[in-house]
C-alpha cells in the first residue's frame, strides 16, 4: 500500500513538473525601431517630412527676410518720421514678429502630425508583421530589444523582415 502511494505521489509529482516546465512562456526579442527604420515605407515617409519642412523653413526664412528689411527701412526712416509714426512702425514690426512666431509654432505642428500620420501605418505593419511571425512560431511573448539589457531569446528580426519582405 505505501509503494502504491510512493508509486502515485511520483507520479503525481512528475505530471505537475512536466506540466510546469510546458507552461514555461516562450520569449522572444526584436529591435522594432531597427525594424521600422529597414522598411521601405519608412525612407519614403521620412523624404516626404523632410521635404514638407524644407518648404515651411523657406517660407520662414522669407517672412524673416521680408521683416528684416522692413526694420532697416524703418531704422533708416526714422529720422524723418514723427515719433507717433515711428511707434507705429515698431508695432507693425512687433505684430510681424509675433505672426511669424505663431507661423513657427503651427508649422511644428503641422510636420508633428503628417509624421504621425505617415508614420502610423508603418508602425502598424510592423505589429501585424511581430504578432504574425510570433504566433507562427509559438512565441507567447515578444520583447523591444532596445530596452533589453540581456536577450538570450530568439531575435525574430530575420523572420518579420522575411514575413514583410524586406
Amino acid at each position: 500500500m505505501k509503494t502504491i502511494k510512493s508509486l502515485l505521489f511520483a507520479t503525481a509529482l512528475f505530471i505537475g513538473a512536466s506540466s510546469f516546465m510546458s507552461a514555461q512562456s516562450k520569449i522572444a526579442h526584436i529591435d522594432k525601431q531597427e525594424l521600422i527604420k529597414a522598411m521601405p515605407a519608412y525612407a519614403t515617409a521620412q523624404a516626404e517630412i523632410e521635404k514638407l519642412g524644407k518648404t515651411y523653413q523657406a517660407q520662414f526664412q522669407d517672412s524673416l527676410k521680408e521683416i528684416e528689411n522692413k526694420v532697416k527701412q524703418y531704422n533708416s526712416e526714422a529720422a524723418a518720421q514723427t515719433e507717433d509714426e515711428n511707434l507705429k512702425r515698431m508695432q507693425e514690426v512687433e505684430g510681424m514678429k509675433q505672426a511669424l512666431s505663431q507661423y513657427q509654432q503651427q508649422m511644428n505642428q503641422d510636420l508633428n502630425k503628417k509624421e504621425y500620420d505617415l508614420l502610423k501605418p508603418i508602425v502598424e505593419d510592423a505589429d501585424k508583421a511581430i504578432q504574425a511571425v510570433a504566433k507562427a512560431q509559438g512565441f507567447q511573448y515578444v520583447l523591444d530589444a532596445g530596452m533589453l539589457i540581456v536577450a538570450d531569446g530568439k531575435d525574430l528580426m530575420a523572420d518579420v523582415k522575411a514575413h514583410l519582405k524586406i
